[in-house]
């Protein structure tokens, strides 16, 4: 092989990641919403799981944002497990649509006269919409050019090097292992199951590999897969545990019975494509092979979903629900923008019922300052990791309109944290001249509405009649300490906690509707919670 040539294939294969990047991170982002709304709608029943999980993949070309999204809804509890499970079994599935793309397009078309006008085009919307839908749309657009371009280059490549290349064959369980460890290490390395699949399909097309070598490393491609998801799954979140576990044992399961089934299966279906087609090409017998096997997968899951569910469910659980660790945010999450803002927005309203929850707290006499002080510092812990993650989601692009909803959700986690270091006048608050006033009473009212994960009552008591009483509160006490019937010092305290008191209602529930805001016009520059 010269150097030539292995430059020729490093570029193709660099081509083709770059456009399935540019696909996916497109498509993911012109979807916005919708990608979430089909999953939140379309998963009540099995079949409908499946379908939503075929065609959602089939669409943004990546079981791994597909598996995220459900991950998210999983966390925030808009999905159980079980709904869950079908989805993923849907994803694996259309995964294959990837091979029938190379395989129907990518080897029968003239690239100069397909890859290169999309790409023209593609890049055309994406500078004409940046910031947009429609500038994402041109990225995927422009991306689909660059992946032909890389199937043109992989083909070239792959016909210059086949006659000095001699690929393992035969049907002993060494060549087996061999090739069904060759695709799990591409899958791997590359970390894309559609790469590695687009190789096998092109080496096959060009005579390197042969149908059935090709046929197992398209099964080890399959199994590279759980791979990868078992390394997502280190450190994340026990729902993100959970998906990877069950991607990792559908895959598992399903090419243990390829594997098993291979020497009548693939026969049979090359009989069957000739039959009815006429058409002998080995990339369309192998593209019908990998979504044969993936369907027949599905079929045996049917018998075992709900216990693989409950399972699963026993294996990873929560082990640590203190609030420093946070139990929605992972680095899966943040490769969908926003999901990301959606496991955002769950872990400021856990940060936020903890606010509420310990001032309530304070007011009844049941804080101490140790106990304030390290609630605090919990808080402004988890903040930092939060920060961490908003920086993690900025690695990918954002639209407007989600760039103006994760506003929303910092400036309500700021509300949050300006609350935490509002305790410390609140902590001898028994001690203090307040007693029963009206403001304490309405205080503790409107903090039992504000929390985060209760819908905004209406009609409710607002910041307005609170900020009377307080006025109304605070001319009694100074009245009281100019007269003498309480000390100065004994004033300045109660003053002191009364106004941190008005200060956390306010931030309580600005943050409140915060969360529940929808995308609007972009804050006034120098806005700040």
């Amino acid at each position: 092989m010269n150097l030539a040539s292995v430059g020729t294939l490093l570029g193709g294969l660099g081509l083709f990641l770059l456009g399935v990047i540019m696909m996916t991170d497109g498509l993911k982002l012109a979807a916005g919403s919708l990608l979430q709304t089909i999953l939140r709608k379309f998963t009540q029943t099995p079949i409908r799981g499946l379908l939503s999980g075929v065609l959602v993949t089939g669409v943004v070309q990546s079981s791994t944002a597909v598996i995220v999204t459900l991950i998210g809804f999983a966390n925030a509890g808009l999905l159980s497990f079980a709904q869950t499970l079908w989805v993923i079994f849907g994803a694996n599935l259309g995964t294959s649509m990837t091979g029938w793309l190379v395989a129907t397009i990518g080897f029968n078309v003239k690239i100069e006269a397909l890859a290169l006008p999309l790409i023209g085009i593609g890049i055309a919307l994406k500078i004409s919409g940046s910031g947009t839908r429609r500038g994402a749309f041109g990225t995927a657009i422009a991306g689909f050019g660059v992946l032909f371009i890389g199937i043109d280059l992989l083909q070239e490549a792959f016909s210059d090097v086949s006659a000095n290349i001699t690929i393992p064959t035969g049907d002993g369980a060494i060549v087996i292992v061999y090739l069904l460890g060759f695709g799990v290490l591409m899958t791997f390395i590359m970390q894309s199951s559609s790469a590695a699949l687009a190789i096998t399909l092109t080496a096959t097309q060009t005579g390197v590999l042969p149908i059935t070598s090709a046929a197992y490393v398209a099964i080890g491609v399959n199994i590279g897969t759980a791979v990868t998801s078992a390394i997502a799954a280190v450190g994340a979140t026990s729902n993100a545990k959970r998906t990877a576990g069950a991607h990792i044992l559908f895959n598992v399961i399903t090419g243990l019975f390829a594997v098993l089934t291979l020497p009548l299966l693939l026969p049979a279906l090359i009989r069957m494509q000739e039959a009815t087609t006429g058409n002998t090409n080995p990339t369309i017998s192998l593209a019908l092979f990998h979504t044969t096997f993936n369907a027949i997968g599905v079929l045996l899951m049917i018998p075992i979903a709900g216990w693989m569910a409950r399972w699963l469910g026993r294996q990873f659980t929560a082990q640590d629900n203190t609030l420093v660790k946070p139990q929605f945010l992972d680095d899966t999450a943040a490769e969908v923008p926003e999901l990301g803002i959606n496991a955002l927005r769950c872990e400021v309203s856990r940060a936020g019922k903890t606010a509420i929850e310990t001032t309530l707290a304070t007011l009844n006499g049941g804080l101490s300052r140790p106990t304030a002080a390290a609630t605090t510092q919990s808080i402004s812990d988890l903040g930092e990791t939060m920060n961490d993650f908003v920086n993690s989601l900025h690695r990918n692009e954002l639209a407007d309109d989600a760039s103006i909803e994760l506003a929303d959700v910092l400036r309500a986690k700021r509300c949050y944290e300006t609350i935490a270091h509002q305790w410390e006048p609140l902590i001898p608050f028994p001690d203090s001249q307040l007693g029963e006033a009206p403001f304490v009473t309405q205080a503790r009212t409107l903090l039992g509405r504000a929390q985060p994960e209760l819908p905004i009552s209406e009609p409710q008591l607002t910041t307005e009649e609170t900020d009377r009483s307080y006025r109304v509160l605070r001319q009694q006490l100074l009245q009281a300490g100019s007269t003498s019937h309480i000390t100065v010092a004994q004033m300045d305290r109660s003053l002191n906690a009364a106004s941190a008191l008005r200060q956390i209602l306010k931030k309580a529930v600005e943050a409140q509707e915060l969360l529940r805001a929808k995308p609007r016009s972009l804050p006034p520059e120098g806005a700040d919670a």
